[in-house]
């Protein structure tokens, strides 16, 4: 691995004991929150949301800029369109669920990896991660969670 942003997330954060939920796309969700202390998320589930509130107070929704966007599907043009509305920064990160659920997921998974704005993805099959840091040499992981 050669990102040490990735190795540092996939070792300290997904790998940690600690486990919320069963489920593993909501488990990584809640752990990423946990690890990076964010306190402005997005989420468009009713019952995921309140999770994250019992387990995150103070965290908070929906605000104009994410630090971190949970999401069913995402298409490259509705990543063009969060993109162009400012709603994330340098460090914000979306988690992509069920990426490989069907077909057409996992075609808007690839189209979404393969944009030049994608500087880092980790596919863990469950749920995908992708982010958009700048200073990050573009690279694609694949890990077993």
């Amino acid at each position: 691995m050669h990102s040490p942003f990735v190795f540092k997330y996939v070792t300290q954060c997904l790998y940690s004991k600690k486990r919320f939920l069963r489920n593993k796309s909501i488990n990584v969700l809640l752990k990423t929150i946990s690890y990076f202390n964010f306190d402005s998320v997005s989420v468009n589930n009713k019952s995921i949301r309140k999770l994250v509130k019992q387990n995150f107070p103070e965290v908070q929704f929906d605000k104009n800029t994410v630090d971190l966007l949970f999401i069913n599907e995402l298409s490259a043009s509705s990543f063009e369109k969060i993109l162009s509305e400012g709603k994330l920064h340098n460090d914000s990160l979306i988690l992509v669920d069920s990426i490989y659920a069907n077909q057409q997921n996992l075609e808007q998974w690839k189209q979404l990896i393969a944009l030049q704005e994608i500087t880092v993805s980790i596919d863990m099959y469950y749920c995908g991660l992708i982010s958009i840091r700048r200073e990050q040499v573009k690279e694609h992981f694949r890990i077993r969670i």
